[in-house]
């Protein structure tokens, strides 16, 4: 089941290390504007997004794959029905505590396969909102 006691919602906000995929080089969008309140409290955002070079100031990745070094938290800004690939690359990757769906996303199938392999997963929620309420 995905997590939703606030206790460990609070556990996994004290992460600090989230490669957001599909994160956004367009201001106004919440692919955008969620990592950027992100960055702007304490937290090092890592952009996966193959049609950027660079997002937020920061060096985009094509893929989970060529994030180097641990990722905490793995943020999916993509529809739904991409979430079974997405899956596919944290478990291929290894190493990745949390799958964060924002809100809107949801796949069963994929984050019961995630859940299977140990993976934390937070779904439909805005971390953005989540670490407003638990501060």
């Amino acid at each position: 089941m995905p997590v939703t006691s606030d206790e460990e919602i609070r556990e996994i906000l004290s992460k600090k290390r989230v490669a957001v995929v599909g994160c956004s080089t367009t201001p106004g969008k919440a692919a955008h504007d969620i990592p950027k309140y992100l960055i702007d409290h304490g937290y090092e955002v890592v952009p996966v997004n193959p049609y950027a070079d660079e997002v937020l100031g920061r060096k985009a990745y094509d893929s989970l794959a060529d994030v180097p070094g641990e990722i905490d938290i793995v943020d999916v800004f993509r529809p739904s029905d991409e979430l079974d690939g997405i899956v596919d690359e944290v478990l291929e990757r290894g190493g990745v505590d949390v799958l964060w769906t924002q809100t809107g996303i949801s796949n069963r199938e994929a984050t019961d396969r995630a859940e299977e392999a140990g993976v934390r997963v937070v779904e439909d929620a805005c971390m953005k909102v989540e670490h407003r309420r638990s501060a």
